[in-house]
């Protein structure tokens, strides 16, 4: 079962960094006897007292103290670990590489595929640098603070294979889908880390197609290994960590194509994007905007 309640001792600057983010999503503050606030929040309840003393209960305690708390305001990890909901699961610290990608739904920006090979030495450094599931990590500065220390614990464990809008859109046209793009993808990735880990035993990702695909692009390099796709596989240690190597890369890349475009492209692929493409394709021409945007997508036609 997942811990109800958690205590914590907070300093001012910490009760108050947990009071802002509060009230940037609209929770409900109330009296606390002895304490400073009460905040209630759907499956959360959040108390700060007088005496410094901090406890988050309810149905979402841990996945606020996992994600949220610890991550981005404290930037302290305890041992609670998260479920499948979005966390680490029990930790695999089993010689195995994990492979994960960042910038598939996103209309402007690259496609960034990256994978890490963890063992028995590296899997638990990792899960205490706060490693999950770069979805669950809502700040870019927190992303690239924990991309850092996976590199610095990873060392020659991690690969990463980059392709900007004008290089994914020729490899797109020449694979003719998405699927196939990503497993040709995901076996470069495979190969560097093999290159580098040649003991490395077996490779795991997220189930995102017919599981031969990466086979036969790996075969065609004369590459055997064990391959497995899962469900939820960011739930994986190494898998977690190849998402966060991925966005950071994918952020840096963004960064560089809003400096180029001249304006701060957003991410994703809802009416916002739709938009800043709009805006973008009045002043310069198709072929121009093709130099940031992903031109398979259906907004790329329509405008």
């Amino acid at each position: 079962m997942k811990p109800a309640s958690f205590v914590f001792n907070l300093d001012d600057t910490a009760r108050e960094a947990v009071a802002a983010y509060a009230r940037d999503r609209g929770w409900d503050f109330s009296d606390l006897p002895y304490g400073y606030w009460k905040i209630s929040a759907p499956k959360l309840t959040l108390a700060a007292y007088h005496s410094g003393k901090f406890v988050v209960q309810g149905g979402n305690a841990q996945e606020f103290v996992t994600f949220t708390l610890e991550p981005q305001i404290l930037q302290t990890f305890s041992a609670v670990t998260a479920d499948s909901s979005g966390g680490l699961a029990e930790i695999d610290d089993t010689p195995h590489g994990g492979i994960d990608e960042s910038g598939k739904g996103d209309f402007f920006g690259p496609l960034v595929i990256a994978g890490v090979c963890t063992d028995k030495t590296t899997a638990p450094l990792l899960a205490a640098a706060g490693v999950c599931d770069s979805k669950m990590i809502g700040s870019p500065a927190r992303i690239r603070q924990i991309a850092a220390r996976i590199r610095e614990v990873a060392g020659s464990g991690i690969a990463v294979v980059t392709l900007r809008p004008e290089t994914y859109n020729r490899l797109y046209t020449q694979f003719g889908n998405l699927n196939r793009l990503l497993a040709w993808g995901h076996a470069r990735v495979i190969e560097d880390l093999l290159e580098k880990n040649p003991e490395c035993p077996r490779m795991l990702s997220d189930k995102f197609g017919n599981e031969s695909l990466i086979r036969r692009a790996l075969m065609e390099r004369g590459r055997k290994i064990v391959m497995q796709q899962h469900v939820r596989a960011e739930s994986d240690v190494a898998v977690a960590a190849a998402s966060i190597l991925a966005r950071d890369q994918f952020l840096r890349i963004m960064e560089k194509l809003s400096a180029e475009a001249g304006i701060t492209l957003p991410r994703g692929a809802g009416p916002q994007v739709r938009t800043a493409a709009a805006g973008l394709l009045r002043e310069h021409d198709r072929e121009w905007l093709s130099r940031f945007v992903k031109t398979h997508f259906k907004t790329f036609n329509e405008l």
